[in-house]
């Protein structure tokens, strides 16, 4: 055989979106699944693909390249989203257990937050950093694979480590909001993570500038009614906002220069 098994898997992995361990079993008959799993592993602490049940998802499928450079999002819109990180920072009472998402608005609303105790845990390395800054704050940081695209960590090691934190609000970040596809993200992972972290807050808000609304990428991690608030700096489309109605989630919107 011309090629090693882990040559052969990394090969699969850049030619498919999913490896199940169904077809790695056939494939190499003469191992268990013990040693293909850990294969698996194995790519996963290569930031190559992610174990998932059944098999493994690979990266090069997983990340897509309709998410927008961070460093090109830094500085857009930046008026609106810091209206809406101050409007999202009057809902932090002292003493409470804080979930910060990654993203361009979140570091705003760091900037916004209290020196004040808090005991914050995030998925942005770059969140946690700014949040080093103040002094009271006890601030925990979610362990896994860092997406270079939004500087966020997510991953299976991610969801374990969120599965023994209790969350009193979260704060989420979505790439593109539409009435047919709800909350977008572009990458599997991190939506897998978003979803974990809807379930587990008592209350979750999103942060949203106006340059998400009408904008789908492919995996969905929400829908209007799973979230408590979405602050915007301007109304939804009317689709949007019966739909927020309907569901009771709270629609705020924060207005620059006003």
């Amino acid at each position: 055989m011309g090629n090693t098994r882990r040559e052969i898997i990394q090969d699969m992995l850049s030619e498919r979106p999913f490896v199940s361990l169904k077809e790695l079993s056939a494939r190499f008959p003469e191992l268990s699944s013990m040693t293909l799993r850990r294969d698996i592993e194995y790519f996963e602490a290569q930031g190559e693909c992610i174990k998932v049940r059944g098999g493994a998802r690979s990266m090069k499928f997983i990340t897509t390249s309709l998410e927008e450079s961070f460093n090109l999002r830094l500085h857009a819109n930046s008026a609106a989203k810091a209206a809406i990180a101050a409007r999202a920072a009057e809902m932090i009472e002292p003493g409470r257990s804080i979930f910060l998402d990654s993203g361009t608005t979140i570091l705003k609303l760091v900037n916004a937050i209290h020196d004040e105790r808090l005991t914050i845990t995030t998925s942005g390395p770059n969140v946690a950093l700014e949040l080093l800054k103040k002094n009271m704050p006890i601030v925990n940081i979610v362990g896994g694979m860092i997406n270079r695209d939004n500087i966020s960590v997510s991953g299976t090691q991610a969801i374990r480590y969120m599965e023994d934190i209790n969350i009193d609000i979260a704060f989420l970040t979505p790439s593109g909001l539409t009435a047919e596809n709800g909350f977008t993200c572009g990458n599997y992972s991190e939506c897998e993570f978003k979803q974990l972290i809807i379930k587990k807050a008592r209350r979750v808000v999103l942060l949203m500038d106006s340059s998400k609304i009408d904008k789908s990428l492919p995996y969905t991690f929400a829908d209007i009614g799973d979230v408590d608030a979405v602050i915007t700096n301007r109304d939804l489309p009317p689709a949007l906002s019966a739909e927020a109605q309907e569901k009771g989630t709270e629609i705020i919107i924060a207005r620059t220069g006003a």
